[in-house]
Formats: C-alpha cells, structure tokens, sequence
C-alpha cells in the first residue's frame, strides 16, 4: 500500500477547481491547435441555481489554455497552496484524464507523480500487529485544506464555461460520443463511496506494499483506497466538497452515495 493519498486529492482539488478531471494521454504527434477558437459555452439546465444560461465567451485553443485556466480559477480560493498547484502545464488535459481513471476506480498517480508526499507512508506496530500510523495522515492536512476552501459555485461555473475544451480533451482519449460532465459526476460518486474509517486500520506487508487486513476495505477500489489513506477527517472535507460540486451540477442528493463510517 503506497503512499499516494496526496496525489489523489491534489487530483480531487484540481478536479473541484474546474469540474474534475485526469488520465492524460500524450500523442507523439499531436494535431496543430488553432490559436483561438471562438466556442459558445454550453447552457446551463433551466433549474440550475447559480446562473440560467452560460454566456458566450472566446475560448482558447485547448493547447493554449493553461494560463487563461489560472486567471479564472484564482478567486476560488484564498488559500496560497492553491495557486502553486495550478502551475503545472496541460491542466485541461491532466484534469480530464483523472476524471477517467477515477471514475472507473483506477488511481491518478502515474500522471501526478510529481504530487507525491515528501515523506514516506507509516505504519505503526501494537503487539504482533501493524496498523496505519495516523500521524501520516496529517501529510494531506494541506491538500484536505485547499479544497474545503474552495468557492464550490464559482468552480462549476468555471468547468461549465470551459467544458468545450474538456469535450475536446475527452474525444482525445478516445471518447468521441460521451459527455465528459457525465463521467465527472461518475468520479465524484466513486469518491463518495469511500467509507470514513475512525479507528485502527490494520495492515499486513505484502512482496512491494501494505495490505489491509479488512476484506471490505481492501476491496475499494484504487481510488477510493487513495482517498481512504488521507484519514477520516480529510477524507470528509473532500467529501463535503465533492458533494457541494455535485449539488452545483444538478444532481439530486438522492443520487449520491449516503456518508458512510465503516464498522458501525
């Protein structure tokens, strides 16, 4: 079991930042952009409580997009760490390409490598057994922090005026027909199915990684055994986050997945 938790929940703020997103492919030969595309952004539904339609605005090519992506996103938050992480490059597409992974369960990490924890995973030994050390959750403390202080409203609005450019990067994935919006709702939910763990998480040492010893548990899928790592009091900031954003995008809250505390 390896210590990724931050590279999950950078990938959750940076997807609540604009909509949500990662799983980026390179092409070795990528098709010339042109340098302005002037795209309609897409209408809201007649319900949405934030605004009652997108208005037109000039987008840029989804190459050039980065720094536009940067001006818009930094009122949404206060919180330094927020706009140090906007500064990597491909943020449309590294965003469009988590959403993929993590809506099917798969872990982010091998594209957000770079996010990785400074310090090592832990475990701490009672009797003859091992257990998660819970002084290695407060290595997520800033990224938990980050995106519960995030304008969950002004985000989706952002992802709605730019979701021209995330249709875009998801036909490059090879999704010519899907709507990405449907997919960042579906990893979403996958993270709210994550169960919130207050006690003792006892582990076992495999050939490479930790297991955990729960069955239930070590059945999550990757990405939720991201999140899981962050300990119960990160993981719920990001899941109230999360369910804002879901809220913000016209889903019902009948259709999310209830809070869950595993073991009770």
């Amino acid at each position: 079991m390896r210590s990724y938790g931050k590279i999950i929940g950078i990938g959750v703020l940076v997807i609540a930042i604009i909509g949500i997103g990662l799983y980026y492919y390179f092409y070795e030969r990528p098709a010339k952009a042109p340098p302005l595309t002037g795209q309609p952004a897409e209408k809201l539904e007649e319900k949405a409580p934030l605004e009652k339609e997108v208005p037109f605005i000039l987008l840029p090519s989804l190459n050039d997009s980065d720094e536009w992506l940067r001006q818009k996103a930094k009122d949404l938050s206060t919180y330094p760490k927020v706009t140090e992480w906007l500064r990597i490059n491909d943020l449309i597409r590294r965003i469009t390409a988590a959403v993929d992974n993590i809506a099917d369960g798969m872990s982010p990490r091998s594209h957000l490598r770079f996010l990785a924890p400074s310090k090592s995973f832990r475990v701490v030994k009672k009797g003859e057994k091992f257990f998660l050390n819970p002084q290695s959750y407060r290595r997520y403390d800033l990224v938990a922090d980050g995106l519960a202080s995030l304008d969950a409203g002004g985000a989706i609005q952002i992802f709605r005026q730019l979701k021209p450019l995330f249709q875009e990067a998801y036909r490059e994935l090879g999704y010519p027909n899907q709507d990405f919006q449907e997919t960042l709702i579906r990893a979403i939910k996958e993270l709210l199915g994550t169960p919130i763990v207050g006690g003792d998480i006892a582990v076992a040492e495999g050939v490479i990684s930790y297991h955990m010893l729960d069955e239930e548990l070590e059945d999550l899928s990757d990405a939720q055994k991201h999140l899981l790592r962050m300990g119960p009091q990160n993981t719920r900031k990001i899941q109230n986050k999360l369910r804002e954003m879901a809220l913000a995008l016209n889903v019902p809250e009948n259709q999310l997945p209830k809070p869950q505390v595993h073991g009770k």
